[in-house]
């Protein structure tokens, strides 16, 4: 995610040891309570993020899309009973990783059920069928993913065991996206990693008990809507996105179907240490974060692809906005709607301060939850796309938290897990090495030649900004020496021998007679084919 002050906070309390952790839990109490607000017997509604993925589910519109699962090699003398201990202590702590959500009179809310039913799902290596090139722990990891979750019936998060050998197992967490997000994953490994070790040791949890839920959370959100700030953040983003273009319309390499399948995959590629460098040199300098440079040269390409030189993309952020979320397990990322207009007369060093502005008013009016800006705007709904935007851009920027257990050695199997939200979402991350860059694409609509162009022609544009910012936008250059040769020269060699005793008419009446329903001319309200061309030059003559 691109960095708020919020995510870096985040950052810095992810490495707090359980002491260190309870001492900031004591000193936030009294900081806008979020318990107590539960009455006995109140349903307990959803969070506006937890609406929208129950609305899409119950319509059957995204299959696997909002599956979230990771898996490990564990090697080791694995300690079962502390590992399960753990586990549960963890649903135990974590309202959320034991929701299901009912439905009464066409609303959906939140059931909390008993710890105690959970359980360590084991798993032998003959109930894992591998399919060709596929190791079983791979294996393993897509039959977890693919497993589907039904959000009224519960058991919406679950870990599995695979037994490999005496000193090797493959373990496998998987969950729906409307208990979680990123941010609550690190928190669910640093939590386990605490507990395992105190359990494996025969020690108590040296984990402070929660102080609130997400449920409280959700509760608090929905009571908090009507305060005047609220008011406030909706009214800048309605004039923010006033006239906005609803669709952003990519070249694609076939036609969008009438409704999005969320197939997906990644298209994945490097960016120099150097360019990395001098692009972090760049934004310094212009008093921006990298994450506004690389949105101002990704608005470029977008530009040039669609030839729209109004956009919009979308960007996550953490949306803890409130203290007593920092600790939780819950669904609180928030999306931010960017909004970029383009001039080709315009400089680059013009374009990102532009950016700046626009990235720097958003942060401050994050706290709106997507979803009620959405149901607020009321765009024309359209199964094919996502509202609002269809493009998203992510910088990497916020700790990953990996998984460690005391006395084991545990390496993250790597597993592409076919899907896409989005029809396009860059992810960035910086790295030793330099940039890293994943696109992930709707298959719907683009084929991998497709990405590694885009990907290029990024790469391009970052280039040129970094040797001269003041560059005019309409002066950068996308295309390759090869592209442009094949675009301006192999392309329109298009010259064709025909028969010299033949007249142009008496050849499109031939082609008529071999082809007659086949598109002749194309115009912008009407395509003739070639029978009816025939007709049409027919009567004319006459």
């Amino acid at each position: 995610m691109n960095a708020s002050n919020g995510d870096r906070l985040a950052q810095r309390i992810a490495q707090l040891s359980p002491q260190q952790l309870k001492l900031l839990a004591q000193k936030r109490q009294g900081r806008g309570q979020l318990q107590g607000l539960r009455r006995s017997g109140e349903a307990l509604p959803l969070s506006y993020a937890q609406e929208r993925l129950w609305f899409v589910d119950r319509m059957g519109l995204v299959g696997l899309a909002y599956h979230m699962t990771v898996a490990w090699r564990v090697r080791g003398e694995l300690n079962e009973a502390a590992l399960e201990q753990s586990l549960r202590e963890l649903v135990r702590r974590h309202e959320s990783l034991r929701t299901r959500f009912a439905e009464a009179d066409g609303q959906a809310h939140q059931v909390i059920g008993a710890a105690e039913a959970f359980a360590l799902q084991r798993v032998a290596v003959d109930e894992v069928v591998a399919a060709d090139g596929e190791s079983v722990l791979e294996a393993f990891a897509r039959e977890t993913f693919q497993r589907p979750f039904e959000l009224a019936r519960g058991e919406l998060f679950r870990v599995s065991l695979l037994h490999l050998g005496p000193q090797e197992h493959g373990l496998a967490l998987a969950m729906h996206h409307i208990l979680s997000d990123g941010w609550s994953v690190a928190v669910m490994m640093r939590e386990l990693r605490w507990l395992y070790r105190a359990y494996s040791r025969g020690e108590v949890s040296p984990l402070a008990e929660p102080v609130a839920h997400y449920a409280d959370y959700a509760l608090w959100q929905r009571r908090s809507f009507e305060d005047e700030s609220w008011r406030r953040q909706l009214d800048y983003w309605r004039s923010r996105l006033a006239d906005a273009p609803g669709v952003l319309e990519l070249p694609t390499d076939r036609p969008r179907p009438p409704t999005a399948s969320h197939r997906g995959r990644f298209y994945s590629f490097r960016l120099p240490r150097a360019l990395n460098e001098a692009l972090s040199q760049l934004a310094q300098r212009h008093e921006a974060t990298l994450f506004m440079l690389l949105l101002a040269a990704f608005q470029i390409v977008l530009w040039r692809w669609s030839g729209q030189d109004d956009l919009v993309i979308g960007t996550p952020v953490a949306g803890r906005t409130h203290p007593q979320t920092e600790g939780m397990i819950g669904l609180f990322v928030n999306m931010l709607a960017l909004r970029g207009r383009l001039d080709p007369a315009q400089r680059f060093d013009e374009l990102l301060a532009q950016v700046k502005e626009t990235a720097l008013e958003a942060y401050a009016h994050q706290g709106l939850p997507f979803e009620k800006l959405v149901q607020e705007l009321a765009p024309v709904r359209d199964l094919s796309r996502q509202p609002v935007f269809q493009v998203m851009l992510v910088l990497q920027n916020m700790l990953k938290e990996p998984l460690r257990l005391e006395g084991l050695q545990l390496e993250e199997v790597s597993s592409e897990h076919a899907t896409a939200k989005f029809d396009l979402t860059l992810v960035l991350e910086e790295t030793a090495d330099g940039l890293r860059g994943d696109l992930e694409y709707a298959t719907d609509l683009f084929d991998r030649s497709s990405m590694a162009r885009l990907a290029n022609h990024f790469e391009r544009v970052l280039e040129q900004v970094a040797q001269d910012p003041q560059r005019r936008l309409g002066q950068l250059e996308l295309l390759s020496a090869e592209e442009r040769e094949q675009q301006l020269v192999t392309w329109n060699v298009t010259a064709k021998a025909y028969p010299r005793e033949q007249c142009i008419h008496e050849l499109i009446a031939a082609q008529a007679l071999r082809t007659p329903t086949a598109a002749a001319l194309i115009g912008a309200d009407e395509t003739l084919s070639y029978a009816a061309m025939e007709q049409q030059s027919n009567r004319l003559a006459q």
